[in-house]
């Protein structure tokens, strides 16, 4: 049987939301308790460059009000290292970044960083705290990751889910099996796998049926939902989702 598959919310566009306007509503912590409430696993959260959603005083109060793991996603930078080492969260997940973006545009290239990278996964792993790369399904960027030490590779989804979104029903599925293979070979290398980015209620189950994926990590669909239906329910239904999807994969 499937172990069940930990859903990860990632409450950084609560904050975007907060910061369209300043003051303090909506709240990023009361999210990330409302997602407890609701079944969540853990809480992610972005603390970026810029701050253009999460803050430094919404990392101190997720790391210190919360019960659930925290997932810090982090730059490669000095200041989100120091910040990261501050406050001690359960994960790291290291991920690209850059000014311009929007959002995320893709993995991390570790192949090409690794030099950068390494000596970041050393000092978090050094710390006591469980490091992650976020990265495309690759089976270069998986030896890589592997080699420098991470314990966890987060794959990048959001190819996967544009696709579908555009209704190419053959690239979705190029993508699907690109993302399977990636993951039965960084499990067969040990690496915990996790998974997100861009996965919606229309676009989840697939991904959370792989057999070798322990997490996933959805945020802007889950805050778009719960303007129309709460939060709690729309994580109580992504939750459902994934229950169904690995148990359809077991039957």
């Amino acid at each position: 049987m499937n172990p069940p598959v930990r859903l990860g919310v990632n409450i950084d566009h609560v904050a975007t939301i907060r910061n369209a306007r300043g003051g303090l509503h909506p709240d990023p912590v009361r999210a990330a308790r409302q997602a407890a409430e609701a079944g969540a696993d853990g809480i992610t959260a972005h603390l970026r460059e810029d701050r253009r959603h999460i803050g430094d005083r919404d990392i101190e109060r997720l790391a210190r009000e919360i019960d659930l793991p925290l997932n810090f996603e982090m730059a490669a930078t000095d200041e989100m290292l120091a910040i990261a080492l501050a406050h001690k969260p359960h994960a790291c997940c290291i991920v690209p970044e850059k000014r311009e973006e929007r959002t995320t545009e893709g993995g991390l290239d570790v192949a090409g960083g690794h030099q950068h990278i390494a000596p970041f996964v050393d000092r978090l792993n050094a710390a006591g705290i469980r490091v992650s790369l976020f990265i495309e399904p690759d089976p270069v960027q998986i030896a890589v990751a592997e080699a420098i030490g991470a314990s966890v590779v987060e794959f990048h989804t959001g190819a996967y889910c544009d696709a579908y979104i555009a209704g190419n029903q053959a690239r979705t599925a190029e993508l699907l099996k690109r993302i399977e293979l990636a993951c039965a070979l960084a499990h067969e290398r040990g690496l915990e796998v996790h998974a997100g980015h861009g996965l919606t209620y229309d676009t989840v189950k697939p991904v959370a049926a792989i057999s070798q994926v322990k997490e996933l990590n959805i945020g802007h669909f889950l805050i778009g939902e719960a303007i129309f239906r709460g939060l709690r329910e729309a994580v109580t239904t992504m939750r459902g989702l994934i229950a169904d999807a690995r148990n359809e994969a077991a039957a």
